[in-house]
C-alpha cells in the first residue's frame, strides 16, 4: 500500500533547514499553478498577488512562454553550454536588443552573470570598482540588494546583514528619498561631503538605487529625486547602478523602472522575470565603454541556462514588440490604484506606498499589515508583507491577471483591512 502525503512524517519539517520562510507564512503544498492562481495537493484554490517575489510577471505556466520551452526541451538542443554560443542566446541578444534597447535608445553590453539577483548585483559592485580603482560604495536606508556579502554590505536591513557572520565594509548608507519626510533638502549631506576635501569621506565608485524599494517597505522614489541622483553621480564622476531586479520588466508599467525619470544608469541588474517563466536568469548591463573585463575574470557555471533565454525571448516577443501590452498594463495599473484609495478611505492609519504593480498599504499600526496578510491566506490570497517591521502588505500580482481576478483578491485585502483596521467612524458604528 502506498502511503499518502498525511501518512508521512512531514520531510519539510524533519530534512529542510529552519532557514525556510515563505512555507512558515503559508502551510500549503502547492501543487499546480496557472496565470493568477495557484492550487495546492488538496485542491484549494489560491489567487497569488506575490508572483515569485516578482519572478512570475506573466503569470504561472503562461502558454506564450511554454510552448517554444517545451518544444526547445523535446528538440535534443543545448540546456547547459556555460558562456559558449548557442542559436538560443543568439536569438536573445537579437531580441533583447531589437525589442528592449534600441527602442529606448539605449547602448548597453549584455552580461550574464549567475542566475540571481544577488549575483548580478555582486557582478555590478566588481564592475564599478574595476573601471573606477576606488573601493568605497554608496547605498540607501531600507535598501535590499541580496544576500550574499557584496550584496548585503549595500543592504539596509539589520537582520539580513547579521546573517553574514562578518563586518560588512566599504559601504555607507544615504537617505533615500523623503526618509526625512520632506524636512531636509535632497542629497544635501552627500553634495557637502563630495565637493568639500576635508570631510573624510572616500569618494565611492558607485552608488546603487532601487526606484521603488521592494523589501524594504514599497518606498518610491520620484523620478525628480532620480534625476538628481543622476546629475549628482555625473557631477562627481560616480557610476550610478540601478537595481531593477524586482523593480524591472514592467512592474512599474515600463519594462524598465528608471524610464518615468527619463534618466540612464551606467549600469542595470535584472533578474527575477527576465527570464518570463520563473527559470533562473540575470543579467547585468552597463554602458559599452565600462566593459574593462578580462575574458574569465568574472564567470559561472549556469550563464549558459538556454530554456531561461528561450523563455526569455517568447515573454519579449509576447509582450514587448509593441506598445499594446504596455497599454494593458496601464489599465491594470489604474485599476489597482483606484481600487486602493478607496480601500484607504476606510481604513484606520492606511497610506498607499509603490509604484505600478509593485504596490501596496502601510500601517501605522505596525501590527495589522500580517494579520492582513494571514486573514488573506485563509480566505485563499498569496499576500506578502515588506518593510523593517512588516508593515507593508506588499500587493504585486502579475502583470497578466485579469479584472475579475484582481478585484476578488482586492475583496479579500479590503475586508481583511477593514477588519483590523477600520476607520474610527466605521468602528464606533459596529
Amino acid at each position: 500500500m502506498t502511503a499518502t502525503p498525511s501518512d508521512k512524517p512531514d520531510i519539510f519539517e524533519t530534512r529542510e533547514s529552519a532557514v525556510r520562510s515563505y512555507c512558515r507564512s503559508w502551510p500549503a503544498t502547492f501543487a499546480r499553478s496557472q496565470g493568477a492562481k495557484q492550487w495546492d495537493e488538496d485542491g484549494n484554490e489560491y489567487l497569488d498577488f506575490f508572483s515569485g517575489a516578482g519572478a512570475l510577471n506573466y503569470g504561472h505556466n503562461n502558454p506564450a512562454v511554454m510552448g517554444p520551452l517545451v518544444e526547445y526541451l523535446q528538440s535534443g538542443a543545448v540546456l547547459h553550454s556555460m558562456d559558449m554560443k548557442t542559436p538560443a542566446k543568439r536569438e536573445f541578444l537579437q531580441t533583447f536588443q531589437d525589442l528592449i534597447l534600441k527602442p529606448r535608445g539605449l547602448d548597453y553590453s549584455v552580461m550574464f552573470p549567475g542566475p540571481t539577483g544577488t549575483n548580478t548585483v555582486e557582478a555590478a559592485l566588481k564592475l564599478a570598482r574595476k573601471v573606477t580603482g576606488r573601493q568605497h560604495m554608496l547605498s540607501f536606508t531600507n535598501a535590499f540588494h541580496g544576500m550574499t556579502l557584496g550584496s548585503l554590505s549595500v543592504t539596509g536591513n539589520s537582520m539580513k546583514r547579521e546573517g553574514a557572520g562578518i563586518p560588512l565594509t566599504n559601504s555607507s548608507k544615504i537617505p533615500y528619498d523623503d526618509y526625512f519626510d520632506g524636512e531636509m533638502p535632497d542629497f544635501l549631506w552627500l553634495e557637502k561631503v563630495l565637493a568639500d576635501s576635508g570631510s573624510g569621506v572616500d569618494k565611492p565608485a558607485a552608488v546603487i538605487v532601487e526606484t521603488v524599494q521592494g523589501e524594504g517597505g514599497l518606498r518610491a522614489a520620484r523620478a525628480e529625486w532620480l534625476r538628481a541622483l543622476s546629475e549628482l553621480c555625473k557631477k562627481h564622476d560616480i557610476l550610478l547602478i540601478v537595481d531593477d531586479v524586482q523593480a524591472g520588466c514592467g512592474r512599474t508599467g515600463s519594462f524598465f523602472s528608471f524610464e518615468e525619470a527619463g534618466i540612464e544608469p551606467d549600469i542595470v541588474c535584472l533578474s527575477k522575470s527576465i527570464s518570463g517563466s520563473g527559470l533562473p536568469m540575470a543579467l547585468t548591463l552597463f554602458r559599452p565603454e565600462l566593459d574593462v573585463w578580462e575574458p574569465g575574470e568574472h564567470n559561472g557555471t549556469f550563464r549558459g541556462n538556454n530554456p531561461a533565454f528561450v523563455t526569455a525571448t517568447a515573454a519579449i516577443k509576447t509582450f514587448w514588440a509593441d506598445n499594446e501590452f504596455q497599454n494593458q498594463l496601464a489599465d491594470t495599473i489604474a485599476e489597482l490604484h483606484q481600487r486602493l484609495d478607496s480601500i484607504v478611505e476606510k481604513a484606520e492609519g492606511a497610506s498607499i506606498r509603490g509604484r505600478g504593480l509593485l504596490a501596496g498599504l502601510h500601517f501605522e499600526d505596525t501590527e495589522v499589515a500580517e494579520k492582513v496578510a494571514a486573514y488573506a491566506f485563509e480566505n485563499g490570497l498569496l499576500l506578502e508583507t515588506s518593510g523593517p517591521e512588516d508593515e507593508v502588505i506588499k500587493i504585486m500580482p502579475a502583470l497578466t491577471i485579469d479584472s475579475r481576478d484582481l478585484q476578488a483578491g482586492l475583496d479579500i485585502i479590503e475586508a481583511g483591512v477593514l477588519k483590523f483596521a477600520p476607520a474610527a467612524a466605521k468602528a464606533a458604528l459596529a
